[in-house]
């Protein structure tokens, strides 16, 4: 995959070149699977590298659990203040990995710590979360909050979420059904999400550019688009599900659509992707040549303005997209289908080569 725009005036960035190698990453959920099975029980259904974990609890009842965080957003949020989004964004990343698997959320818990307790902040990031777990129908169970003077700079905060659901056995979303011609529907994304950060503030450092700057032709700055909270897919999920043959789900995070849609795909599938489907949201498109970042490797760090992804069988397609869009306001593109293949995913045709989508 090349890029039209790189090597004009300096370099292209990488997430690498800002700290953040996905290559690595991959390399410890090895490693870390391998430790897991030393304390693994009998009611562990499945093994590590879905979007969330099974417990069995009581007959067809699996318990799902996830934990994630915000990233490096959560630098740009305390700069600019956005602490209520934030706390959103937290839940909201935990909530939608459980939705991948059909599971629906009971309860939310989060982890606060501090480098000195401030009341007002801590509340303003809870009030976040409150609001997002009331839209899901989830109850915020609790939490914990820590003072950690001398660990965390003057200021410095940082969060974890957990969320915990169910599933019916039965009604377990995997993957295992998905076939050659199944269709892929893709939700939009608000934004970048809680993902990419560590490039984008690179390259917003690297062009000269403040976070009040105005994004060209948005009426928004920069700051306004890249904080945009990550969005909940829980009511057009629901819909999805209880009206469509729903075979795989996947939650857009770091590694983009290539490293996320193949997670639920059982071997011999593969995604194909039609790039120009979907127009890429501005923001991108300002990473991308202000970076400049190659076009593969925008794909491989970010959303590219889809944030959810839904595998239903072709025939469905057309009414599963209307109806997703009914729930979330804006249209639902059918992006690509599933082809027989190693597992994985292939652009047709290449980011970037698009100028509709690629801008």
């Amino acid at each position: 995959m090349t890029d039209r725009h790189a090597g004009q005036g300096r370099d292209a960035l990488t997430y690498r070149g800002a700290g953040v190698d996905l290559d690595a990453a991959e390399a410890v959920v090895g490693r870390i699977a391998r430790e897991a099975a030393r304390a693994r029980r009998a009611e562990v259904v499945g093994g590590l590298g879905g979007f969330a974990g099974f417990f069995r609890w009581e007959g067809q009842v699996l318990l799902a659990a996830t934990c994630d965080g915000v990233g490096t957003k959560l630098a740009v949020a305390l700069e600019c203040d956005a602490l209520e989004a934030i706390g959103r964004d937290l839940v909201a990343m935990n909530v939608n990995d459980l939705l991948v698997h059909g599971a629906e959320p009971l309860f939310f818990l989060d982890y606060v710590a501090v480098e000195r307790l401030d009341a007002e902040r801590v509340a303003r990031v809870v009030r976040g979360m409150a609001d997002a777990c009331r839209e899901v129908g989830c109850a915020l169970l609790g939490g914990e909050t820590a003072a950690m003077p001398g660990l965390l700079p003057p200021g410095g905060m940082e969060l974890a979420g957990f969320a915990v659901g169910w599933v019916a056995a039965d009604r377990l979303v995997d993957g295992r059904r998905v076939q050659p011609g199944d269709a892929i529907l893709g939700l939009p994304a608000s934004g970048p999400h809680s993902n990419g950060f560590s490039l984008i503030r690179q390259v917003v450092a690297a062009a000269g550019a403040r976070w009040d700057d105005p994004l060209p032709g948005t009426g928004r700055t920069l700051a306004e688009a890249a904080l945009v909270p990550t969005r909940i897919y829980a009511a057009a999920v629901r819909r999805l599900l209880a009206e469509f043959d729903v075979r795989a789900m996947a939650h857009i995070t770091g590694g983009g659509l290539p490293g996320n849609v193949p997670r639920t795909l059982p071997e011999g599938c593969r995604a194909v992707i039609h790039w120009g489907r979907w127009a890429v949201p501005p923001l991108f498109r300002w990473i991308q040549r202000r970076g400049p970042v190659a076009w593969g490797e925008m794909a491989r760090v970010f959303n590219l303005g889809i944030g959810f992804t839904v595998v239903v069988p072709q025939a469905q397609a057309p009414a599963a997209a209307r109806a997703a869009a009914a729930v979330l306001g804006e249209e639902v593109p059918v992006i690509g289908r599933i082809a027989a293949g190693p597992r994985g995913v292939t652009f047709d045709p290449p980011p970037g080569a698009d100028p509709v989508a690629g801008g």
